[in-house]
């Protein structure tokens, strides 16, 4: 990266830099696929288990689930595949996260690279805290889907549609608990001030609603409601903490200003 702030770097660099925190991110995730391809058994009863324990027609028999199933031959080997990557691409957030903010702002100085450290540390237990209120509410949703099935017809689900359905909930319930904290770490930069952020605050929190109800799979408000509202108490906090940062910054500037002696002009 370039030595100093404003500084000019040529294109290739640019590839360079996105090469390398590219291999590094993919490193992190497939040494963490390895730890999701092992403990595979585990993951798969712990992704089942909302769905398994909705009603008595999905009540598992002899340690299974009878309206879930793998189809085909391939099938078992593919989905073991997939549910390695997905454990990776979760177990390694912290490494993917750190090295996604330190591209898009080079930390070119300390205070930089305090705030790349901080970005870093709090996303991940926000993107873990999002993943998990996914999953708590897996149950709802899934009910909630399936509730559209007419009476005199059953419902076979394909495993890997099952699974699609929940890594969508649970990576968009996590990249959405992380994005208020992208408002924090540019207030950090002195990008943006606190009022700045909560200014428009009602357009924030209609966003809020309007995100949840694009991308979450399921059609009830209870789901959207249930992620829109963390979603909004989290934007008005980063709002208040980039509030909090201006003012301590503000103080720091009188206090550097008074302590500075003010030159007195010669006599003639």
């Amino acid at each position: 990266m370039s030595n100093r702030r404003g500084g000019k770097m040529p294109l290739l660099d640019h590839i360079r830099e996105f090469r390398n925190r590219l291999i590094r991110s993919s490193l992190a995730v497939v040494i963490a696929a390895i730890i999701g391809w092992v403990f595979y058994q585990p993951i798969i009863r712990l992704l089942t288990l909302p769905f398994c324990e909705l009603g008595s027609s999905a009540t598992p028999q002899g340690g299974q689930c009878g309206d879930l199933y793998v189809n085909g031959i391939l099938g078992p080997f593919n989905l073991q595949v997939k549910i390695g990557l997905l454990s990776g691409f979760i177990l390694a957030a912290p490494v993917w996260i750190y090295q996604l903010w330190a591209f898009i702002t080079p930390a070119l100085h300390k205070k930089e690279r305090r705030v790349t450290i901080f970005f870093a540390s709090v996303a991940t237990p926000l993107f873990a805290t999002g993943s998990y209120l996914a999953y708590l509410i897996l149950p709802h949703a899934v009910d909630v889907l399936l509730g559209f099935t007419p009476n005199n017809l059953g419902n076979l689900v394909r495993f890997d549609e099952y699974l699609d359905f929940v890594l969508r909930l649970i990576l968009i319930f996590g990249i959405a608990f992380v994005l208020p904290l992208f408002l924090v770490a540019l207030n950090l930069l002195g990008v943006l001030s606190g009022k700045s952020i909560l200014k428009p605050w009602r357009v924030a929190v209609f966003m809020c609603f309007l995100f949840t109800a694009i991308f979450t799979p399921t059609p009830d408000p209870i789901t959207m409601i249930l992620l829109a509202i963390p979603l909004c108490l989290l934007y008005f906090a980063s709002g208040l903490f980039g509030l909090m940062i201006d003012k301590r910054r503000v103080k720091k500037t009188n206090l550097s200003t008074n302590a500075s002696p003010i030159a007195k002009p010669e006599e003639i």
